[in-house]
C-alpha cells in the first residue's frame, strides 16, 4: 500500500467518530509493517485518548513478533507534545520504539504546531509530513478556525416558495417532516447553535440534535442583552447553554471564538441572519424551501431576490426532501 492509501484509511478511521470527537478535530492512526496494517486507532471521544495512543494500545495486543524499528506510524494530524486532557502523544510514540512516522498535516493550533514533529525528530525518529493534506483539512472545521481566526459559520433557514419566514413572530411549521429530520443530522455536525431572543420566545425551540446515534450535543448560544429569561423554556432545559451580550455580531463571533468552538450553526430570524451575512460572517447558507406561497402578510427573509448574489453566494447543490427543496449556498 502507498502512503496515500494508508493515510486515506487512517482518515476513514477518524471520520467514524466525527460526532463524538468534536469539538476536537477527528484524528485517525495506523501502524504498518511494510506488508500489512498491524494496528489501528482513532480519537473516539472528546477528552479521551488520542488516536495515536489507541493505536499503540492496539499494537500492544498484537501477538506476532514485530521488529518495532521497521514499523511506520501513520497519523492524520501531528502528534501533540503537551499535556492537556491527556498526556503528550510524542512521549508514547518515543517510548514505543517506533522509528518511522508519517503525518498527514501539521496541527495549526499554536500550542502544538511543529512542536510534536520537532520532539520526534530530536529523538532520531524519521518523520515525513504532508500526505492528502487538503483532504484532511476539509474533514474538520478545526482547521478553518485556526486559519481564518474564527469559527466556520453556517446559517440554516426554512422558507416558503416566496421567501417568507414568519408572521408576527408566531410559531408555524413551514417545511416538511423530512426536512426537519434532516436538520437534526445537520445540528449534530456543529459545535454550537446560535440563535436570537425572538426565536427563543416565538418558537420555544429545543435546539438539540435528536439523532439515532451518539453525539456530543452542540452548545446552545443565545445572543441577547436580557439575562433574566424564563428558564422553563425548552432552550434552557439543561446547562448546555450560554447567553452572550455583544455590541455587534462581529463582537459576538469573537466572544464565541475564544471558546473551544470551531463551527457555528445559526438558527435565527431574519434580523440576525441578515446582520451576519452583511458583515461577511457566513460561509455557508442552507435553505429548506417549502413549495407553498405564504403571501405578503409574512416577513421576507431577504430584502430582494438578488440579496444572496449581491453578498457573494453561489448555489452549490440542491435536491428534494419530500415536498421541499434543500439548497446549499457557499460564500465565494
Amino acid at each position: 500500500m502507498t502512503d496515500i492509501e494508508l493515510m486515506r484509511h487512517a482518515l476513514s478511521l477518524s471520520l467514524k467518530y466525527k460526532y463524538t470527537a468534536k469539538p476536537n478535530p477527528t484524528v485517525g492512526a495506523l501502524i504498518y509493517d511494510g506488508n500489512k496494517i498491524v494496528a489501528e486507532g482513532a480519537h473516539e471521544q472528546y477528552g479521551s485518548k488520542h488516536a495515536e495512543i489507541n493505536c499503540l494500545d492496539a499494537l500492544a495486543q498484537e501477538k506476532s513478533k514485530l521488529n518495532l524499528s521497521d514499523l511506520t506510524l501513520y497519523c492524520t494530524l501531528e502528534p501533540c507534545n503537551h499535556t492537556g486532557k491527556t498526556g503528550p502523544c510524542t512521549e508514547a510514540i518515543i517510548k514505543s520504539g517506533i522509528k518511522n512516522v508519517v503525518i498527514g498535516c501539521i496541527d495549526p493550533n499554536p500550542i502544538v504546531a511543529g512542536k510534536g514533529i520537532k520532539k520526534l525528530t530530536q529523538t532520531g525518529i524519521n518523520v515525513s509530513v504532508g500526505v492528502i493534506e487538503d483532504e484532511i483539512k476539509t474533514s474538520s472545521k478545526f482547521f478553518f478556525k485556526h486559519e481564518q481566526k474564527r469559527p466556520f459559520i453556517c446559517i440554516k433557514i426554512a422558507a416558503s416558495k416566496d421567501g417568507k419566514s414568519h408572521k408576527n413572530y408566531q410559531f408555524e411549521w413551514i417545511t416538511s417532516e423530512g426536512s426537519r429530520a434532516d436538520v437534526q443530522e445537520l445540528r449534530a455536525e456543529f459545535d454550537c447553535i446560535l440563535t436570537g431572543g425572538n426565536t427563543v420566545r416565538a418558537d420555544n425551540p429545543r435546539m438539540n440534535a435528536r439523532v439515532p446515534f451518539n453525539v456530543n450535543q452542540p452548545k446552545r448560544i443565545l445572543f441577547s442583552k436580557n439575562k433574566n429569561w424564563d428558564k422553563g423554556l425548552n432552550f434552557f432545559a439543561d446547562d448546555n447553554f450560554q447567553i452572550i451580550d455583544a455590541a455587534s455580531v462581529g463582537e459576538l463571533i469573537q466572544k464565541i471564538n475564544k471558546q473551544d468552538i470551531s463551527s457555528i450553526l445559526v438558527e435565527a430570524g431574519p434580523a440576525l441572519v441578515n446582520a451576519l451575512i452583511k458583515e461577511n460572517l457566513c460561509d455557508e447558507l442552507i435553505v429548506y424551501e417549502a413549495q407553498k406561497v405564504l403571501g405578503d402578510e409574512y416577513t421576507s427573509w431577504f430584502e430582494d431576490k438578488l440579496f444572496l448574489d449581491k453578498n457573494g453566494f453561489q448555489l452549490k447543490s440542491d435536491y428534494t426532501i419530500g415536498s421541499d427543496i434543500k439548497r446549499v449556498y457557499k460564500k465565494c
